[in-house]
């Protein structure tokens, strides 16, 4: 009786890494995949946001042009956070290893942490002209 019970447990053991096995077909994978990175800062610029993260001990930035994230399905979205604990953070989409478009996730009160202020005198134009992806710094 032990070697039957013994021999049925085999058995559905052995189906269900045939089951396990096929979930993971190679044809089945995404052409997507995405970099999460936490916000240190972000600022709004007539033209954009500047986004402030950690590479390693440094910090580093991204501008992402204001277009992107006022045309409907643009290439950036903009998710406003209430009261809570999460971090903002930017998530950055590729399809297929180009870049796709970038999602941020920002606090609503623009008195948080993480939201600064540009100088009104500081000319950022340059640094918005002609940005089609976003190239992470580690």
């Amino acid at each position: 009786m032990k070697k039957v019970i013994l021999l049925v447990v085999l058995a559905v053991f052995c189906q269900s890494l045939f089951v396990f096995a096929q979930s993971f077909d190679p044809r089945m994978e995404s052409e997507y995949f995405y970099h999460n990175v936490p916000i240190e800062r972000i600022y709004a610029y007539r033209l954009g946001y500047v986004v402030a993260y950690r590479a390693g001990l440094r910090m580093a930035h991204v501008y992402l042009p204001m277009e992107w994230f006022t045309e409907s399905g643009g290439t950036g979205e903009m998710i406003r956070l209430g009261p809570g604990n999460e971090w903002p953070s930017m998530t950055i989409f590729y399809q297929n290893g180009v870049f796709s478009h970038v999602r941020l996730r920002v606090r609503r009160n623009m008195s948080h942490e993480t939201w600064g202020i540009i100088p009104l005198t500081t000319d950022l134009d340059h640094l918005f002209q002609d940005v089609n992806e976003i190239r992470l710094e580690f």
